[in-house]
């Protein structure tokens, strides 16, 4: 029966009751922030009017899982979740390419999808995707935002999540803001940071550091048309902007606020250390940063709350912290565990892996409503940032023991299987970042050309217990698309005139399905990895002690290539045993009682316990059957 208008009428005002009383909730510190950052009570009014016309716009299927989520704020902390990372034209081609492919993502686990950028942009100067031409159209060969709106649907439909990049810090030279800066539109001018003579660049570049300084060197960009020096920070076709204009923040949060709009779940923050630039200082971390996520965490609750922060900041766990605010005033959902990553590939190459556990008791240090993301490899190269103040007690040296790794993973030094590049190679320091995909970087590229068995089996167990130490850590784990069937490096790249010099395309090759569909086959490689994978994410979920408010602790195990994790949660407590080693260790313990071991099944004691090179155990706790 249709409704009539009264009834229409009646479900209009439950509607804008509810975020009419978010907004009360939340309306004295929203003013209060944006006020103290910009002073300006009629840009803040345009941006209540905005919000209200966007939460107006969120369908309701959209707005009934707000709710839900609102109602069940833990939502993403549960230990069901496992990610992925792609790129949606390697993965499939494009948006409905992905849509078809969602029974692969199920059949492997995946209920959290990251869509590497996708958003429109200028080939030759992308970037990866991160030069954003346009914050409102998917890159043509990719699809259009009604496919996005499908494809989300469709992944919420399957109880699955989307992940999406929002790039704030910057534009691409390209977008329609740029453009008419070009043309000398002070308008625009305002909203990036235009100077008509070097005397202010310089000042910034007496204490900004360059992010690129081999493949893109200075903060600053002569253009031509205007006469004037323009702040690109990452690339030169990547112009900063300027948020202490209030124009840009507003304009941003709607272009955040479409995004969510069309069903991305988890919204990933770029760069969001940089966006506030302060003379004098490094323009990192500033205050105002803060500030500015904190204003970005309240619209999101006002608006969609059901949509989540994910910060991408790369530094060590107990410097990233404060972007996940305080309980009263939270910022970020969710961050990146970065230096793990850098850290795990150390402790592969050294086999040691006193740093590891260390870095491990600080996160377990932190609060247990912090989420991170855990992951091996990502679309990005893995810079050698480690805590080099804690390795000198050991003897190593920061700069020697960067050549050292890279020298490992190509595969030079260190009795080294893997097969990795170079990035961004620094001839002046030295200095240099490692590419390659996980598979490569653990020896599967380089066994599977010799023919070498052995080595494959070695270097498959290797690339399964570092999957299975990232799994063991609290958050949610992320795998890059192929490293579930062990997908190696891709030399395509070189071919491509648009690629070539970029060697972070190694591991950013095209998804091999071809190899996809040896995974049933147990005696290929692609068999071999995804089943053990797949029981591992199956133990993961079926195990309280997983959970992400577990206790998590480390263990002595008088071998340093040898690590000990403990969680406990309600009852269950398990420790996984990792040898970071090729060759047979034996780790000591000294505990009571019996350990059942979850992949083998057998009751075991926890005393003397020997691992073959790259072994790992997983045990909880059970009590010894009575003699």
């Amino acid at each position: 029966m249709a409704l009539d208008e009264h009834d229409i009428s009646k479900r209009e005002a439950a509607k804008q009751k509810i975020f009419d009383d978010r907004l009360a909730q939340r309306i004295d510190e929203l003013k209060w922030l944006y006020i103290e950052l910009y002073d300006n009570e009629w840009m803040f009014a345009e941006l209540l009017g905005q919000m209200g016309m966007y939460y107006n716009d969120r369908i309701n299927d959209l707005k009934k899982l707000d709710i839900e989520r609102e109602k069940n704020p833990d939502w993403y902390e549960k230990n069901d979740k496992l990610g992925m990372m792609l790129y949606v034209d390697n993965f499939a081609k494009n948006l409905k390419g992905v849509k078809r492919r969602l029974p692969y993502l199920e059949e492997a686990g995946v209920n959290v999808i990251h869509l590497m950028p996708f958003l429109d942009t200028v080939p030759g100067e992308s970037d990866g995707g991160y030069a954003v031409k346009d914050f409102r159209k998917v890159r043509p060969d990719l699809g259009d935002m009604e496919d996005l709106s499908e494809l989300t649907a469709a992944c919420h439909r399957k109880g699955m999540c989307v992940c999406s990049d929002f790039v704030m810090n910057h534009t691409s030279d390209q977008h329609e803001w740029a453009v008419k800066a070009r043309a000398g539109d002070g308008e625009y001018m305002s909203r990036y940071f235009f100077y008509d003579n070097d005397e202010i660049p310089r000042q910034f570049d007496e204490t900004v550091p360059q992010v690129f300084p081999v493949t893109a060197p200075g903060n600053f960009t002569w253009v031509s048309e205007v006469n004037h020096l323009v702040m690109t920070s990452f690339h030169a076709y990547q112009w900063d902007l300027n948020y202490r204009n209030p124009r840009v923040f507003n304009e941003m949060i709607y272009n955040f606020l479409y995004l969510a709009n069309h069903g991305v779940d988890i919204i990933r923050i770029d760069a969001v250390p940089y966006i506030w630039k302060e003379l004098g200082t490094t323009c990192r971390n500033l205050p105002q940063v803060h500030t500015i996520v904190r204003l970005m965490r309240l619209i999101t609750e006002i608006v969609c709350p059901g949509v989540l922060l994910l910060g991408e900041v790369v530094m060590a766990p107990e410097l990233v912290a404060p972007y996940f605010g305080t309980p009263e005033k939270p910022e970020c959902h969710m961050l990146y565990n970065v230096t793990t990553m850098a850290s795990i590939w150390h402790t592969v190459a050294t086999r040691d892996a006193r740093l590891l556990r260390m870095q491990l008791d600080t996160v377990a240090g932190l609060p247990k409503e912090y989420i991170f993301l855990n992951y091996l490899r990502c679309h990005d190269d893995i810079g050698w940032g480690l805590d080099y103040g804690y390795l000198s007690q050991f003897g190593i040296e920061e700069v020697a023991h960067k050549r050292y790794l890279n020298d490992y993973f190509l595969g030079n030094a260190g009795y080294s299987n893997s097969r990795g590049e170079t990035y961004n190679d620094d001839p002046v320091t030295g200095d240099a970042r490692m590419c390659g995909t996980t598979a490569s970087l653990c020896g599967i590229e380089k066994a599977g050309y010799e023919g070498d068995e052995e080595g494959m089996s070695r270097a498959i167990d290797l690339d399964v217990m570092l999957h299975a130490y990232m799994l063991m850590q609290s958050g949610i784990p992320i795998i890059y698309s192929g490293d579930e069937i062990g997908q190696v490096n891709d030399y395509s790249y070189k071919e491509d005139p648009e690629k070539a010099d970029d060697s972070r395309y190694l591991h950013r090759g095209k998804f091999r399905w071809e190899n996809e569909r040896k995974k049933k086959n147990v005696k290929t490689v692609e068999g071999r990895i995804f089943k053990r994978l797949s029981e591992l994410e199956k133990l993961r979920r079926e195990h309280d002690a997983f959970l992400a408010n577990a206790d998590v602790w480390t263990v002595n195990t008088a071998d340093d290539s040898v690590l000990c994790v403990g969680r406990y949660q309600d009852g269950e407590k398990i420790y996984g045993v990792f040898n970071f080693s090729e060759n047979e260790k034996t780790a000591w313990f000294d505990m009571e009682g019996g350990f059942r071991d979850l992949i083998r099944g057998e009751l075991t004691a926890m005393k003397e316990m020997k691992l073959g090179g790259y072994e790992f155990r997983l045990l909880m706790e059970e009590a010894m059957p009575e003699a």
